[in-house]
């Protein structure tokens, strides 16, 4: 059974002061801490790759876990929509490259943003399971920075760089459950990049979240023959506070404080923001069994339990 053994990450020490940038823009500190949810967002350095940030958060996995040897990885997989230079070639061989894994390793990247964590999950275990494999790297990096204009206030202030990379493999701490997906490409215009530059739809894209996610959750729990009161914890995508706090309510009114949010430190940090709660307060948690939900550009979104293994 392939499921998840460890998650370790890399977020930059070096970054934006978000009160500095919301007093540009004519917010307030109230604004920035209570509807975007960030009071620093992390940026990568200049001379940094997508690949490095990669690599950074794997080193970090090898260090919390001597038992994983490098040599034993036999399956990558990048989430990403801005790797290295133009995107080509594929990131993951670029971090194969970088880490010295091996050439017989199957790498390939995952083009989706913040549901991409959920998605990629399953992709690794289905993958690996198919082939027999035995250790496979999940990695998550989107630097937004790269991307994003400084004077859109709709973007600057929301987003921040980080990687994360998920070792799956037998005998897991964590096992996946129920899955559900979907896709709408009509709303493809309110998140996309043009010549370069990020645009959002905000108003769009937070009432897609409102709508959406909360009605996708309880259609999960019901296939799983679930109530809320069975989930220990709901980790869904850190677009904003503002999402969190508004799927939350419409979810369960009685117990909005079981989503989990976490982002004053590290923002919006796309496809790893799912990896980041789950590694920093998952392992050593009494939860035993987790709702994750991610969402966003795609329009996509994905949602899954994972059980804490007995």
């Amino acid at each position: 059974m392939i499921g998840i053994k460890s998650i370790a990450s890399y977020v930059p020490s070096a970054g934006l002061d978000n009160y500095a940038q919301g007093a540009k823009f004519g917010k307030d500190d109230a604004f920035i801490l209570g509807k975007i949810g960030s009071a620093f967002l992390p940026r990568k350095d200049d001379d940094q790759e997508t690949s490095d940030l990669c690599v950074e958060a794997v080193k970090n996995l090898f260090a919390n876990n001597p038992q994983l040897n490098p040599d034993s990885i036999d399956a990558l997989i990048v989430v990403t929509q801005n790797g290295d230079e133009e995107g080509l070639p594929h990131t993951s061989a670029i971090v194969q490259s970088k880490l010295g894994l091996p050439t017989t390793i199957a790498a390939f990247d995952i083009s989706l943003g913040c549901s991409g964590y959920v998605y990629g999950l399953y992709a690794m275990k289905g993958f690996m399971e198919a082939a027999g494999l035995k250790n496979g790297l999940l990695i998550t990096a989107d630097p937004y920075s790269k991307i994003v204009d400084p004077e859109d206030r709709n973007t600057t202030m929301l987003f921040g760089d980080a990687a994360t990379a998920t070792w799956m493999g037998e005998d897991p701490a964590w096992v996946l459950g129920k899955s559900k997906f979907g896709t709408d490409g009509s709303g493809a215009p309110h998140l996309k990049v043009s010549d370069g530059t990020f645009f959002m739809n905000g108003r769009q894209v937070f009432n897609f979240a409102l709508i959406k996610v909360p009605a996708h959750l309880q259609e999960l729990l019901g296939d799983s023959n679930l109530q809320p009161s069975d989930i220990d914890a709901f980790c869904i995508h850190q677009g904003s506070a503002a999402i969190v706090d508004a799927v939350a309510r419409r979810f369960d009114e009685e117990q909005p404080e079981k989503f989990v949010k976490d982002m004053v430190e590290t923002g919006n940090t796309v496809s790893s923001s799912i990896a980041l709660l789950l590694e920093k307060h998952m392992f050593d948690s009494s939860w035993n069994r987790v709702a994750i939900s991610g969402f966003g550009v795609g329009l996509s979104w994905g949602s899954a339990i994972i059980e804490r293994r007995g």
